[in-house]
């Protein structure tokens, strides 16, 4: 099964949930052969592998690398997008 996306959930050194992203699969590869999945802005990097294994991946200078994210799968069509249900208009 190939997940189209993810919610990453960003976490501090006490296991508290901090942030939580959506992110959506890339066409790229990551440097473990896993894909990599991005958030809308392009600036959230991450490859993740069918374990559910994250490595994030920097997009820029200066960013720290995330020690303690978790993959949590979604859905492929989101009930909340109108454009998930065609019989909706």
């Amino acid at each position: 099964m190939n997940t189209l996306r993810y919610e990453l959930l960003f976490s501090d050194a006490t296991g508290s949930a901090r942030d939580v992203v959506t992110v959506e699969r890339t066409l790229s590869k990551g440097p473990g052969g896993h894909p990599v999945y991005a958030d809308p802005s392009g600036i959230i990097r991450a490859e993740i592998s069918d374990r559910g294994e994250v490595r994030v991946l920097a997009s820029g200078g200066h960013q720290e690398p995330a020690q303690s994210v978790l993959a949590r799968p979604l859905p492929d069509s989101d009930p909340a997008d109108p454009a998930a249900d065609p019989e909706r208009f």
